[in-house]
């Protein structure tokens, strides 16, 4: 099973010179402290507006990460609230999870997107915009100290691992660095399933990767 150190190396915190610090004395010290900095910043992603943070208790045993904020998290100022939360939710209850002792978050803290006419359609932001928005993801986990962190979907799992990961091969248990982990889809791509029976196998398949999850964080 791969291993890889979640800090970042040298050269990535050079390349994204607003995101981290000049000095150990500007570091946040805290997760309110870290949500400031990220509330101000400037999007790093094509339409995004404003941050949308992640919710949940410091110490949560299981902490979720998706990968950004959708058209409804934009607007409502939280994660996974849209169709994708909605089905999240019922998940999580099929398997025994409480979504509010839970911490929940995005690896994108933006809505990347592009407007079309009076809609605004998602964008799935790049390996690159994934990276420079790592820094932030790692602290904050840092500072909620999860038993396991569960990646929903490739876009998370890669901001985890700081590399692309295969979810056909990886879904399971995994460790990101020093942080025990477990790899599933995303609920999202249940939702483009166009066919009924599909869709019902992966949503138990969803349920089932969730009850590992809780049992490996319990």
């Amino acid at each position: 099973m791969p291993k890889h150190s979640t800090r970042p190396s040298a050269h990535s915190a050079a390349s994204n010179g607003d995101l981290f610090p000049a000095s150990d004395a500007e570091e946040p010290k805290s997760l309110t402290e870290l949500n400031k900095i990220i509330t101000a910043a400037k999007p790093m992603v094509p339409g995004g507006k404003k941050a949308v943070l992640g919710e949940g208790p410091a110490g949560a045993a299981l902490a979720f990460v998706g990968e950004q904020p959708g058209d409804l998290e934009d607007l409502q100022g939280r994660p996974f609230v849209g169709p994708a939360g909605q089905l999240l939710d019922k998940a999580l209850t099929a398997a025994g999870i409480d979504r509010k002792a839970s911490y929940v978050t995005n690896a994108v803290k933006h809505f990347k997107h592009e407007e079309r006419g009076k809609r605004r359609i998602h964008q799935k932001p790049t390996m690159g915009e994934v990276k420079r928005y790592r820094w932030w993801l790692l602290k904050e986990l840092g500072f909620v100290h999860p038993r396991l962190v569960v990646a929903l979907g490739a876009t998370a799992a890669a901001a985890l691992e700081g590399a692309p990961v295969a979810i056909g091969k990886s879904r399971g248990k995994y460790q990101f660095g020093d942080m025990p982990g477990f790899v599933t889809i995303h609920p999202s791509a249940m939702l483009r399933m166009p066919d009924h029976d599909a869709r019902s196998q992966a949503f138990a398949d969803f349920v089932r990767d969730l009850k590992a999850a809780r049992k490996l964080a319990h």
